[in-house]
């Protein structure tokens, strides 16, 4: 349980805008999809599925680092990753396994082998999207363990986007059909409060001092 009055003390040295911020960006942000990112080669490719993250409000993101180990270009996130939360895995088998655990389908993006075309989807499921290498695509192992597979409808003569892309235009179109649904898809009361200390926390400096402080205060008044 998040402290309260604690958090209130922190964010009594934010500005007023910066609060009204994060309150309006709490409101938008979701855990009903996730995504997940599978040995994507390219640096710049996995920092901009973040910001594509951040950007539609998806909270959490995946990165399977079996056979390539990330590092997060902050320059291409532009600090997504500060407002994003990030998990690591040394394997796909791994990834699947929690994100099936937490209650969420397997979702291949993929233009081969029949897969749902994007207007097709059915928003309301809680959904992990899995998306693959820049040539080769996902594994046999997503492919293979997948509930559903999904793809971007295409008309010209390329069949593939970049991976960055194509997370975009999928997030976009998912999102944007789910605040259309009665689904609850929001972040709990809890969960919006425990955002707001961990960013309190990363944008205060002296936040440890800060708190050190509060706590002396409480003593001194009991």
């Amino acid at each position: 349980m998040v402290d309260v009055k604690l958090l209130e003390y922190l964010e009594s040295f934010l500005t007023p805008r910066r609060l009204g911020l994060y309150k309006k960006v709490l409101d938008q942000r979701t855990n009903h999809f996730t995504v997940a990112i599978e040995d994507v080669y390219q640096l710049h490719n996995t920092s901009a599925v973040i910001r594509s993250c951040d950007v539609f409000g998806i909270q959490n993101v995946h990165v399977i680092e079996e056979v390539n180990v990330k590092r997060i270009d902050r320059e291409i996130a532009m600090g997504a990753q500060k407002w994003v939360d990030v998990h690591r895995y040394p394997t796909t088998k791994r990834s699947i396994k929690t994100l099936k655990e937490k209650g969420y389908q397997i979702v291949a993006t993929t233009p081969h082998d029949n897969s749902l075309m994007l207007r097709e989807f059915d928003v309301t499921k809680p959904s992990a999207f899995f998306f693959g290498r820049e040539q080769q695509g996902l594994s046999d192992t997503v492919l293979d363990e997948a509930d559903s597979r999904l793809h971007i409808p295409m008309v010209g003569f390329t069949e593939s986007l970049n991976i960055s892309v194509s997370a975009a235009i999928i997030l976009q179109h998912v999102t944007s059909e789910l605040r259309n649904t009665t689904v609850d898809w929001q972040l709990s009361e809890e969960e919006k409060l425990e955002k707001r200390m961990e960013w309190a926390k990363k944008v205060i400096k002296s936040h440890e001092q800060i708190i050190a402080r509060y706590h002396n205060e409480l003593k001194e008044k009991s």
